[in-house]
């Protein structure tokens, strides 16, 4: 009998952490939330595609992908600094690349399979932003946080 009680508890306990997991990327825990009929008026389609339905942009599609230049990678849905143009290197994968993030800017949650790896989120806004992975520079972090370029505005060093 008490092993039956320690299998429910056991059930009953992952069952809360898999509903914890789950809060960490829904609507009500970000500082900025919308209507989807908001987002959808504010943001372009694809945009709306990528920060909002978790989509994916075509590989080597975004301008920002060959970016060179000194500054501030923000989220284009909601404007919170996430990446600084230091931090990013080419990963040849056809997606803006980045080692790290600014700290307390970005979110993450665990993707649908394996495969795709961590998935990453404003986290102000929630905007789906991309995927991290561990294969980036080992000089530095060993993490390449692949980013969708329309998830992102670019804001130069002034």
């Amino acid at each position: 009998m008490k092993i039956f009680i320690s299998f429910l508890f056991l059930i009953s306990l992952q069952s809360c952490m898999s509903q914890e997991n789950k809060k960490t990327t829904s609507e009500n825990t970000f500082k900025v939330t919308k209507t989807n009929d908001e987002w959808k008026r504010e943001l372009s389609p694809k945009a709306y595609y990528v920060l909002r339905e978790s989509g994916t942009e075509r590989a080597f599609s975004s301008p920002l992908n060959n970016n060179k230049e000194e500054g501030i990678y923000a989220c284009a849905a909601c404007k919170t600094p996430l990446y600084k143009s230091e931090n990013k290197f080419d990963s040849g994968t056809g997606w803006p690349s980045f080692d790290r993030v600014i700290a307390g800017n970005v979110a993450f949650s665990k993707g649908g399979n394996g495969y795709m790896g961590i998935e990453e989120h404003c986290a102000t806004c929630g905007g789906h932003l991309g995927h991290v992975f561990d294969d980036g520079p080992k000089n530095t972090t060993g993490k390449r946080h692949c980013i969708n370029g329309v998830a992102l505005e670019f804001i130069p060093k002034s």
